[in-house]
């Protein structure tokens, strides 16, 4: 039995931008969420004309998952606000085929390589069907109240 909130609960993200179906674990290092690429799921309003989800989804599908990860700790802790953080880069992040297959249901792994207060590094892996189809390294930024505050102002002077 899945004793987890749906992804919305742990993201600030809403549709069409909430990429994620089911989160399946989280532990204290890693999350696994799920989604499958169909045209009457989630993922339908980004799926191209041949049914598959472009490769370079999978890095926001890596950095949901982070998310999630992150929102589950926050709601452990009691922390029930959901925070806004920051995909600061993307290391050897590769999609060998070039898309996501339609039909298939993505296994979205997150684990853990290290963390402080405010940055993370995580080792990230989409799966279907048992096999790799993405992996990569994100690395996140957790941004003060301050920070985003100004970092939204800013974009509000034009």
């Amino acid at each position: 039995m899945n004793h987890y909130l749906p992804p919305v609960e742990y993201l600030p993200h809403d549709a069409p931008m909430l990429l994620l179906e089911e989160v399946v674990s989280v532990t204290e290092s890693s999350a696994h969420c799920r989604v499958a690429v169909t045209r009457d799921g989630v993922l339908a309003p980004f799926i191209d004309a041949q049914g598959n989800l472009p490769g370079w989804y999978a890095l926001e599908l890596m950095a949901q998952t982070v998310g999630v990860w992150s929102g589950w700790h926050r709601h452990q802790q009691g922390q029930n606000a959901i925070t806004l953080g920051m995909v600061l880069g993307a290391r050897e992040l590769v999609c060998a085929t070039g898309a996501l297959p339609g039909g298939a249901r993505l296994d979205v792994d997150v684990r853990l390589l290290m963390q402080d207060e405010r940055f993370g590094s995580f080792d990230c892996t989409i799966f279907t069907d048992g096999d790799s189809v993405a992996t990569g390294r994100i690395n996140t930024f957790q941004p003060t109240a301050e920070e985003l505050v100004s970092l939204f102002r800013q974009g509000d002077t034009a």
